[in-house]
């Protein structure tokens, strides 16, 4: 399919994991992708395998932000699609563990970076030459509704950029916006980096069970899975999809098992 032939589309933190399936998903789907991050030398192999355009950005500065959607609406003429992807958990820990400097890291990527991601593809998306329209995707997860003891700062801002997306959804609206927000909430999605984790374990067996046994479904995510519902989010098939949580977690926040 082609849902998104002729749509322009931003992928931050696109170099790994889910960014960097999606920027492959999008491509595949016929957009053409620009997706940020620091590492070039994955950028370069994600580029080679998709054609997407790569672009060193740091979603926490603010000052960078308007050269790069200039570039954008320069190059393109359009701003059609944004996943606000880029996180992080370096330097997370307990409520009585984190220290201050860990704390503004996660917090600086993972809250402030998505909501100027936000602020400047919806500035972008109103300039669209047919009136302001697009589809914007924050990257949430499952931990905005199961908080983890051991990761405060990354359980914070991830319930946190949900209440971002609903403001800024009903900020669209109430412009008469056709730019639409929206958040996915995956659970626990089998990346390389959760394969590695998995693999250097002392016990590799276990620790995926123990991955799997999440979900009452028994299994993780794959990163297509996530992509593809970015992909139908961007699409104009939801187009009336707005303001929306979009739980993929296999019912691991459904409920709960009997005793």
């Amino acid at each position: 399919m082609k849902r998104l032939e002729g749509k322009v589309a931003l992928v931050t933190g696109g170099t790994s994991g889910i960014g960097a399936g999606t920027v492959e998903r999008l491509c595949a789907e016929g957009a053409t992708v620009i997706f940020t991050g620091s590492n070039r030398a994955a950028a370069d192999k994600v580029c080679a395998a998709t054609g997407a355009q790569f672009v060193a950005h740091d979603v926490t500065d603010a000052a960078a932000w308007d050269g790069l959607m200039a570039d954008i609406l320069d190059r393109h003429g359009r701003l059609d699609i944004a996943f606000a992807n880029a996180g992080t958990e370096s330097g997370d820990g307990s409520i009585e563990d984190i220290a201050i400097e860990g704390w503004n890291n996660v917090i600086g990527v993972n809250l402030t970076g998505v909501m100027l991601t936000v602020q400047h593809a919806m500035r972008a998306m109103a300039k669209n030459p047919d009136g302001p329209t697009g589809s914007i995707v924050v990257n949430s997860s499952m931990n905005a509704h199961r908080a983890m003891g051991n990761f405060v700062a990354y359980s914070v801002s991830k319930s946190a950029v949900v209440a971002l997306v609903k403001s800024a959804a009903v900020h669209a609206g109430n412009r008469k916006y056709q730019i639409r927000v929206n958040a996915v909430l995956p659970g626990v999605v089998e990346t390389a980096m959760i394969v590695g984790l998995i693999d250097k374990s002392a016990d590799p067996a276990a620790t995926r069970g123990a991955y799997e046994g999440l979900s009452p479904m028994g299994r993780m995510a794959s990163v297509d899975e996530v992509a593809g519902m970015v992909a139908w989010l961007a699409s104009d098939e939801a187009r009336f999809c707005s303001g929306g949580e979009f739980t993929m977690d296999g019912a691991s926040t459904a409920g709960m098992n009997g005793v």
